[in-house]
């Protein structure tokens, strides 16, 4: 059981890092900076440089922890799911469910992705990434085993049923006319269908974008602006 000081010093941390994502879905994440997000949290500076050595730092430890809460809504959905089909679609499903539900954080998610961290926060933040993502990788992994996927790496899996997902997400949380409605009804499907069993022969539009290692399928049905 945690000693009343450890909990004190968790809670203060994640009061910094709950001030920090409201700092940045209003300002921005170049416009903020650590004093204002210590005046926020009502933190004390010996507090704040306690946990955070500086804003890169906390950056980090938020993006870490959206990882975590995105990753946790998809592992917690996916255990009712059975077959390839549902895996997949659940995945893509349980990703627009959650970041449509907390737009400042998947925003923030989007925004601190783009941002060239500096080495050891870089590797060390992959290397987390990774670790939470094992369990869907590993029900990847036994998927294209079994010849229910295609023999691919589990990354390229996941990279492609997720990659239409992340092209979309970023242009609804940009103020796009893209209707989330559309997202959650066709996106799963499309997924699937790119992934499913001989599909891979005759899908023209798939197109890899190795530079981000992610995938963008493009969807079968335009969206009704209607």
């Amino acid at each position: 059981m945690p000693t009343p000081q450890r909990a004190d010093g968790r809670r203060r941390r994640e009061s910094l890092l709950d001030a920090a994502l409201d700092s940045f879905a209003e300002d921005g994440l170049l416009g903020v900076g650590i004093e204002q997000i210590r005046r926020r949290a009502g933190a004390s500076p010996s507090s704040v440089y306690h946990h955070f050595r500086d804003i890169g730092d906390l950056t980090t430890a938020v993006l870490l922890r959206t990882f975590e809460r995105v990753t946790a809504h998809m592992q917690s959905r996916l255990a009712r799911a059975g077959t390839a089909e549902e895996t997949v679609r659940t995945l893509v499903d349980s990703f627009l469910e959650w970041a449509l539900a907390h737009p400042d954080e998947a925003r923030f998610m989007y925004q601190a992705m783009a941002l060239e961290l500096s080495g050891p926060q870089h590797r060390d933040l992959l290397e987390a990434k990774a670790r939470l993502q094992e369990p869907i990788f590993a029900r990847l992994r036994v998927l294209s085993d079994a010849g229910d996927l295609p023999p691919w790496p589990a990354a390229h899996l996941y990279s492609l049923l997720l990659g239409a997902v992340h092209d979309a997400c970023r242009h609804f949380l940009a103020g796009a006319e893209t209707d989330p409605a559309w997202m959650r009804a066709m996106l799963p499907g499309a997924a699937w269908r790119s992934l499913e069993p001989g599909a891979q022969d005759d899908r023209a539009d798939v197109v890899f974008m190795t530079n981000r290692d992610e995938t963008v399928a493009l969807p079968d049905t335009p969206i009704d602006r209607s």
